[in-house]
């Protein structure tokens, strides 16, 4: 394996999505010169897969309080309410920013109302108690990737790597005061198969979430877990992993893989129905919430998997056959077209729907800021553990996080410049070492890891857990955790077998955090503690690595 030469910046950005180049263009703007590492093309990332939108206070019948009350009941007595509120009061700034980068959102006049032509048409998701969400039809991420690779393309103090996946965070460690701070990353160039060093003031990880820790997940193949891994790697605090969200309406196609049918096609008023035993479409979210299928995720998605096991059945129909077909086509270009693909019109027919991985609520913990507790070490979007989604995330406030959080981040990255400056003086960082490892040839043992957590991570780790199903799922990752650590260290470094080390890793950080949670809370639910225990009310579950 190869190794380069040390590479220089003032800053580091692992990831393209809107987290990562949102605060490679507020670094890039504030005076410094940004690395942006990407593992494939710029822009292969969740942000464009989003199709809801920004959940933002824009409209004068809505208030921050309102907002704030919705993510605070949403996260189920785990957010923080200060974060809350800060990341809720900034949004309007940061969308307006947006706007004069460019961005176009749907208003009411592009949808036939001539009287409000130039008003945002504002959507509304599960657990919005108002319509918030600004949209660009159904592709709002395609829409804010497309200004922030432009933007961040035409900014030539920012230099993208694609093709680069990166290995671990560079930490240096002072033996006598026990200080440490992140001084850049080890990648690997995929194309050319060299171990780059980059180094730098400051390393922010936005790589995105975990969704592939689990068999099925509407996240792109990228989504591994990378920035949650290299964090504990570094030992930085990883708080709340036990909270995955599970989208409850992914697309049921086998000719088309993880297509989400956003929320939003609920706030428009679909209906979650099942076949009853006459094969009759009836509707049953009023079982299980007086918001019925405007219900928070979580319960939308508990609900799906109680009724499919129930039933014997594969999936369930979202029923939105109430509007017409030019509406549908209106409001939901990109989801109308794909169903078609499928041979469903929505207009005319029931889409099938099954819940997937979608959202990690927990991460690297951070401040507001984005900071974490090693000076030059920077989390935003969902790596990251704010405190704002608490134990369940309400819909659309991803998007609002990412954005916020990267703007204040380069904020206080500036406000300690001097510091930051100073602590990365020292530039003697050791090239990357592959010592001994040779070149496998058992790959198959890399793909076979990797099938194996992923199918029991969703059968014992999923929507409905029990204490017996997170022991045999610890039991099996521990030996495959020890297989992996063995075979890293003796063989040659490939793609995939770095990303089955973050998988893996991330697995067992998640596994370990809801063996740890003794209560049922938001997206974690266990049936050997069915209720929430109030004492544990804003108590996070921490895993860090020991040294």
């Amino acid at each position: 394996m190869k190794v380069s030469d040390q590479l220089e910046f003032d800053h580091i950005v692992i990831g393209s999505g809107i987290a990562g180049l949102s605060s490679a263009l507020h670094l890039a703007e504030a005076g410094g010169t940004v690395a942006v590492i990407t593992k494939s093309a710029i822009d292969e990332c969740n942000t464009k897969l989003a199709q809801g939108g920004i959940a933002c206070v824009l409209d004068k019948e809505d208030t921050f309080d309102a907002h704030i009350q919705d993510t605070l009941y949403a996260g189920s007595g785990l957010c923080k309410e200060d974060v809350v509120r800060k990341i809720i009061e900034t949004g309007p700034e940061v969308v307006h920013e947006f706007i004069a980068r460019g961005a176009h959102f749907t208003t009411r006049g592009e949808l036939g109302e001539k009287t409000q032509k130039n008003k945002f048409d504002l959507g509304r998701e599960g657990g919005h108690s108002q319509r918030r969400v600004l949209h660009a039809g159904d592709i709002t991420g395609e829409e804010i990737e497309r200004i922030l690779i432009k933007s961040c393309l035409a900014n030539k103090k920012i230099k993208v790597f694609k093709n680069h996946i990166s290995i671990d965070l560079i930490i240096k460690r002072e033996n006598k005061q026990k200080i440490r701070h992140c001084v850049g990353v080890y990648a690997l160039d995929r194309d050319n198969k060299i171990v780059k060093t980059f180094h730098g003031m400051t390393t922010t990880v936005a790589t995105g979430g975990n969704g592939k820790v689990y068999l099925y997940t509407s996240n792109p193949d990228i989504a591994c877990g990378a920035g949650v891994a290299m964090g504990y790697r570094a030992g930085v605090k990883i708080a709340n992993m036990e909270f995955i969200q599970f989208h409850p309406t992914i697309l049921h196609d086998k000719s088309i893989r993880s297509f989400l049918i956003s929320e939003a096609v609920r706030g428009e008023g679909a209906v979650l129905k099942c076949r009853n035993k006459k094969g009759k479409l009836v509707s049953f979210m009023k079982k299980y919430h007086p918001m019925k299928s405007l219900a928070p995720r979580d319960v939308v998605a508990r609900a799906i998997d109680s009724e499919m096991k129930r039933l014997g059945q594969e999936c369930v129909y979202l029923d939105i056959r109430h509007h017409d077909e030019k509406t549908l086509k209106l409001r939901f270009p990109n989801i109308f077209k794909k169903c078609l693909e499928a041979g469903i019109n929505m207009a005319k027919d029931p889409i099938p729907v099954v819940p997937a991985a979608h959202y990690s609520c927990g991460g690297i913990l951070t401040d507001v800021n984005g900071a974490t507790e090693i000076p030059g070490f920077y989390a935003v979007g969902e790596a990251a553990c704010t405190g704002l989604h608490g134990a369940n995330r309400l819909a659309s406030n991803s998007l609002l996080e990412a954005m916020v959080v990267a703007k204040l981040s380069s904020r206080d990255i500036y406000g300690k410049i001097e510091i930051l400056r100073d602590l990365s003086q020292d530039t003697s960082v050791s090239s990357w070492t592959c010592g001994n490892a040779t070149n496998s040839d058992e790959l198959v043992v890399i793909s076979h890891n990797w099938d194996e957590i992923r199918h029991f991570m969703w059968d014992y780790v999923g929507i409905f857990r029990t204490n017996k199903r997170l022991q045999r799922a610890k039991a099996r990752i521990k030996l495959i955790r020890q297989e992996i650590e063995k075979y890293y260290w003796d063989f040659l470094l490939t793609p995939d077998l770095i990303e089955l080390r973050n998988i893996a890793s991330t697995a067992e950080i998640i596994i370990d955090s809801a063996l740890s949670r003794k209560e049922s809370r938001g997206l974690n639910f266990n049936a050997d503690y069915p209720c929430r225990d109030a004492d544990l009310d804003c108590v996070n579950t921490i895993v860090q690595r020991k040294f």
